[in-house]
């Protein structure tokens, strides 16, 4: 049985080339449970596929994507009839040492390549071989099937948050009931189209539509803060990509940014945004490419709904203050921004939310459908979003996951994505960018732990080390 896809899945397809791969990742590191080792979760991976029937995988994970005469030429989804699971789960090993610089290039490596349209659009791989001990899990799954957000959620339902359980099921054959919400890339596209789509159903709202977009380039217009930028730089990072990806990450103590935080009475994303605008600004001046202007950053936020029920997705461009040479200067103008575009939407309807945010998108989402054409002066320079994850360990058979690190999509004229997420009392980094074009990116990771640094001293905070990341591991 076919079904017809949606069409902002479809766009994912459509849009995707070999210079434009659009799939998003995550590697997940495991702590082998106490007295064993990582040959033994290894055997835990084996046993897992040994007792997994091809039927047993959630049906998620079992569709593809096809079109022909009888889906009229459009993309539809229906279940693999040759479905294989030792295609999709495969294991690899570092070469010694495995230090956490090879397992750097191997992630790297495999998240480059296209996933193969024949078959449903994911892997699974099983790396082991690391000198410290852990065990890692990367996996790739397409934009069309899954986005960043949904992934590492569908990710989590097959951990638990006690260490005592076994016999749990392998990750891919999780029960996948629920519809994860989008992650930027996914709502640049969806947006837009919701807008319109629930307009044409309530006419007085379509006309608050006006006004809401309206006031969302005056305030463009003037630099007030909002879902759209008219004041980005031109930049290195701003430019068409290649096909090959470079990936870097670390993972901080999440108490030592909630200690920013509530000392300079502003919020942890607000100090993420501070540690990338230093980093980024040092990072550039490094390649004497630092614009007297003020990078723009495209921030993903959930704001309170009218109802007060729940949070509505939506976005607002943050100006990081990497013309400002001090960190707290830089936090404070994080901070006045942020605060602003919040202030901007927090009379608006959903609906009003909406458009004002398919307005700030729209040159991503036309970059996307029209084959990722670069613009000549950029409506934003870097993607960055924070996906806030369970404030408890969480185990699979036991072993703990040490960190998750999010992959995403690099785009033409965005040829740097960072995205962090939390897990129990960490926060990490991914950083994921075009080869060609980012130059030595585990630079930028030492740039964000001095911003840190800079940040704790800023605020009167001693300092603390602790860091893991996919460089050198303390």
């Amino acid at each position: 049985m076919r079904l017809p896809m949606s069409p902002t899945d479809s766009m994912f397809l459509l849009g995707e080339t070999r210079e434009h791969p659009m799939h998003v990742g995550g590697l997940v590191m495991f702590e082998p449970p106490e007295g064993h080792t990582a040959s033994d979760l290894r055997q835990m991976f084996v046993d897992a596929i040994g007792r997994s029937e091809d039927e047993d995988v959630a049906p998620l994970w079992r569709k593809r994507a096809v079109r022909s005469l009888t889906t009229f030429g459009q993309w539809a989804w229906e279940d693999d009839p040759a479905f294989d699971l030792d295609y999709h789960v495969r294991f690899n090993a570092l070469p010694r040492p495995g230090s956490t610089t090879e397992l750097r290039e191997l992630v790297s490596r495999l998240h480059a390549p296209l996933l193969d349209r024949s078959r449903p659009l994911w892997e699974m791989h099983l790396i082991e071989g690391l000198d410290d001990g852990r065990y890692g899990l990367y996996m790739k799954v397409h934009h069309a099937l899954a986005d960043g957000v949904g992934a590492m959620r569908l990710l989590r339902r097959a951990l638990s948050t006690d260490p005592h359980e076994t016999e749990m099921p392998a990750p891919w054959a999780a029960p996948d009931s629920s519809d994860p919400k989008r992650s930027v890339v996914g709502a640049a596209i969806e947006l837009p189209s919701t807008a319109v789509r629930a307009a044409r159903g309530v006419i007085s709202e379509a006309f608050g539509l006006v006004p809401a977009i309206v006031g969302t380039v005056d305030r463009a217009l003037h630099d007030r803060g909002g879902s759209l930028s008219l004041a980005a730089p031109q930049t290195i990072l701003n430019v068409p990509i290649a096909g090959s990806r470079r990936f870097a990450a670390r993972a901080w103590p999440l108490e030592r940014l909630r200690s920013v935080a509530t000392a300079s009475e502003s919020t942890i994303n607000d100090v993420v945004l501070a540690m990338c605008s230093g980093a980024l600004r040092t990072f550039l001046a490094e390649q004497d490419s630092l614009p007297d202007e003020s990078l723009v950053a495209m921030v993903p936020v959930a704001l309170r709904n009218d109802k007060n029920t729940g949070n509505d997705l939506g976005v607002l461009m943050c100006s990081l203050g990497t013309d400002r040479p001090e960190a707290a200067e830089r936090l404070s103008g994080v901070r006045a921004s942020m605060a602003a575009g919040k202030k901007s939407m927090s009379g608006m309807s959903t609906l009003s939310r909406l458009a004002a945010s398919a307005v700030g998108m729209a040159p991503l989402a036309v970059g996307v459908l029209t084959g990722n054409r670069v613009l000549s002066r950029p409506a934003f320079n870097v993607i960055i979003s924070n996906v806030p994850g369970p404030d408890t360990p969480l185990y699979w058979n036991g072993a703990r996951v040490d960190a998750v690190y999010p992959l995403s999509v690099p785009l033409d004229g965005q040829a740097l994505n960072i995205t962090c997420t939390s897990t129990d009392d960490r926060i990490a980094f991914g950083l994921t960018a075009c080869r060609r074009t980012v130059p030595d990116l585990g630079r930028l990771l030492d740039h964000l732990d001095a911003e840190l640094v800079a940040l704790e001293h800023a605020v009167g905070i001693p300092v603390a080390g602790n860091i893991t990341d996919v460089e050198t591991r303390a």
